[in-house]
């Protein structure tokens, strides 16, 4: 199983990012990581600020490079603007999804969810993060992981759930309900960055 392990805060530091998107990451210290982080002035070329931006993007959403690349190159293939088909498909994967109806905290608890067997999609045992699920498709936890204590702890915090999904917390049950609008994603990342970086 891929999957990306190591500190996240250090990461968030060096990207000058919130991976977690709640900023915690970067309220403590907003430099770089390592002995001349606050000191350090980096000037990115192109290719570095492309190159950012993915790495960016790539660990907001917990995925290696070859998963990232791959979903990339299905969304070149589908109509309309690139960079936000790339961002849709990103925003429908299983674990992306379980995390956002505030089933967990993070993603990765919400991958571990999944990978564990915790999950339901239209009543079937799912055990694949990186599943695209369709707009319209219900995800819920199983009957015996309804009661677990991770969960209802990642639901008191959920005050609320982005547009796109719809949650009824006491059945520990969600829908799909459409794809995102580009609006309602982060507005901190450029995706047109990672386009241009793939397409050299």
């Amino acid at each position: 199983m891929a999957r990306l392990t190591g500190p996240t805060h250090k990461v968030a530091r060096r990207l000058s990012f919130s991976i977690l998107e709640t900023g915690q990451e970067l309220k403590k210290r907003q430099y770089a990581p390592g002995q001349h982080g606050p000191t350090r002035r980096l000037k990115l070329s192109n290719h570095g600020l492309q190159l950012r931006e993915k790495q960016r993007i790539r660990f907001m959403y917990q995925i290696n490079e070859r998963q990232f690349y791959n979903t990339f190159l299905k969304a070149t293939k589908m109509k309309g603007v690139t960079g936000h088909n790339f961002l849709f498909m990103l925003e429908s994967r299983l674990d992306n999804l379980v995390y956002r109806l505030g089933f967990a905290n993070t993603r990765r608890g919400a991958r571990q969810l999944v990978n564990h067997g915790h999950i339901l999609v239209d009543g079937k045992k799912v055990d694949i993060p990186s599943l695209q699920v369709k707009p319209g498709s219900t995800i819920e936890l199983k009957e015996n992981s309804k009661k677990m204590t991770s969960v209802a702890d990642a639901l008191e915090r959920t005050l609320n759930t982005v547009a796109y999904v719809s949650l009824d917390k006491d059945n520990r049950k969600g829908t799909y309900v459409r794809l995102p609008e580009r609006n309602e994603l982060n507005q901190e990342i450029n995706e047109s960055l990672v386009v241009e970086f793939y397409n050299k």
